[in-house]
Parts: structure tokens; C-alpha cells; sequence
């Protein structure tokens, strides 16, 4: 039944869809893992530190639920199971992992979901985040990467685990003294989620000239990522909640230079400090650490930068 709903897209798409499959392909962009997490980022420096943190922790739990769901079921791509399916060539680059659930969902989930189920976001916003949520998961669908089941339970999952972590907050802010556990109970998260992914067996199923269709080790890239991702958010939190304490209650100016040197900071950190890792660390370790230094950079170091030159700009104009 899901194969058959995506041939009838593919059709379609092969058909008269060519401004839909441009539209579409502009919009899973949105569910993409750097422009969600470079968004979130740009939201905790310089929009609310608040939102920021919640977005940037919801998310960091969601690539965790993420990894650990696809490196368990090893569900194989649309296309794999049916050679009858011809994805989208542009999207086929963001196709990294097993097929269950959807990354992108959940990455839309994270941002747009998130926001959406936020008190105080006005009705009209929150209609406009639910339909980016809803194009961003149907546009794994139409370009041929995910099954219906894929995306609905990664849009549930992840609107579901950005519930809990807005729980989780409000707890945390009654209890202030038990952020460090919460870190802890985090980092063991990410450990064992890295180990389950190291050790597990994957299906090795093979094609009619002996041919492995897929590397289950390959395929576990994505949940290494997360372990990555998860660590540093957890130590990177606990060392700006105790000593960095920036604020984004700051004038428009200070929010425009954060954006600007934010921004080329995490580019130059992402297209030449960490090509240059992973080149020296081979593997998982060089997936982890690289995605570690991203995200701690955005949560700790970053904000670390914006505590110090604003606090010496503000000396000197005294």
C-alpha cells in the first residue's frame, strides 16, 4: 500500500509536477539537520535564550529517539525494497540512514512542532508552523525518500519528545539544583545509545549478483551524529547555565552582530575546522567529535565569545 501511494506521486512528480517538485525541494530544506540546528542556534543568541534552549534540547533528544529507532528496526529505503521507486535525484544526498522514521520530520517536528505547542505563540503563527511541519515531512513522500509511516511517526515522535522536554523545563525551574543530573542521566543516554549502535547486528541481505543492498554500519552513521550532538548540548548547557549566563535581552545592534559572527563562526568551524577532524579521526569517533564541536559551540563556546567582548565593549565605553 505505501509503495503504491508513492508510485502514484512519483507519477505525478514524473508527470505535470515540476513546480510542485521545485516547491517541495525547496521545503524539505527546512528539515535538513545543519538549518535546523543553525536556526535553533540563531534563536538562542539572539532572539530568546529560553526558546533557544528548548528548541536546541528537544532537538538534541530527538536525533537520540531518531538514531536509536532507525538502528533498531533497519528499515530499508523506499527504493531498495522496490526498484520500481526513482527518488529524486536532489534528494537522495539527504537520504543518509535507514528509512524509519523520518530524520526530517523530526528535525521539522523539533523547530516547527516545538513552536507550534509553545503557550503565547498567536494562532496565526502557530497554523503557519503546523503547515511548514506538515510540507516539510509530505515532501520526503512526494521526492520519493520515505514512506507514509516513516514521516507520521516522525512528525508524532518528534512533536511528542519536544512536549516532554518543555516538561522537563518547567520541572527543571522549579528544581535548579538537579540541572546537573538531568546532564548526567543525558550523557549516559548518548553512551549507551552509541554503544547499542556499536555492538547491535544489522540484516545483511544481498541482491542477485551478491552485492550487500545495505551496510547496516554505514547506515548507524546518523545516530552517532546525535550521540555527538546530545553530549556536547548537555555539557555545553550546564557550563553556560553555571558560568557564561548570557542574556538576550540585549539591544538590536548586539542582536545583529551576534547573528553575523554566530554565523560565520559556525561556517568556518563547519567547512574547515571539522572536514579537517574527520579526516584525522577516522570513523564514528571523527562523526562524533565533529558533530560534538558544532553543537557545543553553539550552546557554551559561542555565547562564552558574546559574554566576554560585550562585557570588555562595555567596559571601555564607561
Amino acid at each position: 500500500m505505501d509503495i503504491e501511494y508513492l508510485l502514484a506521486l512519483q507519477s505525478f512528480r514524473e508527470g505535470v509536477g515540476g513546480g510542485l517538485t521545485e516547491f517541495l525541494s525547496k521545503m524539505t530544506w527546512f528539515g535538513e539537520m545543519n538549518v535546523v540546528l543553525i536556526i535553533m542556534g540563531l534563536i538562542y543568541w539572539c532572539a530568546h535564550k529560553e526558546t533557544g534552549t528548548y528548541l536546541l534540547m528537544g532537538w538534541s533528544g530527538n536525533r537520540i529517539v531518531n538514531g536509536v529507532l532507525k538502528v533498531t528496526g533497519c528499515v530499508y529505503r523506499p527504493w531498495i525494497r522496490d526498484a520500481r521507486i526513482a527518488p529524486e535525484a536532489n534528494a537522495l544526498a539527504t537520504a543518509t540512514g535507514y528509512s524509519f522514521p523520518s530524520g526530517h520530520s523530526m528535525n521539522a517536528a523539533s523547530l516547527f512542532g516545538g513552536m507550534a505547542i509553545r503557550k503565547g505563540i498567536k494562532t496565526g503563527f502557530r497554523v503557519v508552523l503546523w503547515i511548514m511541519l506538515g510540507l516539510v515531512a509530505f515532501s520526503r513522500n512526494f521526492l520519493g525518500v520515505h514512506t507514509p509511516q516513516d514521516i507520521l511517526v516522525g512528525a508524532a515522535a518528534g512533536v511528542l519528545v519536544m512536549f516532554l522536554t518543555g516538561k522537563l523545563l518547567t520541572w527543571i525551574s522549579s528544581h535548579p539544583d538537579k540541572d546537573i543530573l538531568i546532564a548526567v542521566i543525558g550523557i549516559a543516554i548518548a553512551i549507551a545509545t552509541a554503544i547499542f549502535a556499536a555492538l547491535k547486528p544489522y540484516p545483511a541481505d544481498y541482491d542477485a549478483n551478491g552485492n550487500l543492498l545495505v551496510d547496516g554500519m554505514k547506515m548507524a552513521n546518523d545516530t552517532f551524529k546525535a550521540v555527538g550532538w546530545m553530549s556536547a548540548f548537555m555539557i555545553g548547557w550546564i557550563l553556560e547555565r553555571r558560568f557564561v549566563k548570557f542574556t538576550t535581552e540585549v539591544p538590536m545592534q548586539q542582536r545583529f552582530f551576534r547573528l553575523t559572527a554566530g554565523l560565520l563562526g559556525y561556517y568556518v568551524l563547519s567547512l574547515i575546522l571539522n572536514p579537517v577532524i574527520k579526516s584525522a579521526a577516522a570513523g564514528f569517533a571523527g562523526t562524533v567529535i565533529t558533530c560534538f564541536i558544532q553543537m557545543f559551540y553553539i550552546v557554551f563556546l559561542f555565547p562564552l565569545v558574546i559574554k566576554v567582548f560585550e562585557k570588555q565593549r562595555a567596559k571601555a565605553g564607561e
